[in-house]
């Protein structure tokens, strides 16, 4: 799964920029600003780590299942979960 940071811990302007984030064309590593906000590729992620990562009390997990996107939410980052099939597309 390809993993986007969003390094932010407001909600509203996480929602704000979230299409925005979504739909840019990030290479690995790359980091840019959306409106204020660092937002980074932060690589692939295992499968794996979704499931160790919402069993956590402080990780709330969103999602968008219109496209089939997680969001978890930590301390004062967003990862937007994009499955492999997805991120070709996105």
């Amino acid at each position: 799964m390809k993993c986007i940071s969003v390094y932010t811990d407001n909600f509203e302007m996480f929602s704000d920029i979230f299409d925005t984030v979504v739909e840019s064309k990030l290479s690995e590593n790359e980091e840019k600003e959306v409106e204020g906000i660092t937002v980074s590729h932060s690589g692939d992620v295992p499968e794996h780590y979704l499931d160790r990562m919402s069993v956590k009390p402080e990780v709330v997990v969103m999602k968008d299942k219109s496209r089939g996107l997680t969001i978890l939410q930590h301390g004062k980052v967003f990862e937007i979960l994009i499955p492999e099939l997805e991120s070709a597309s996105i």
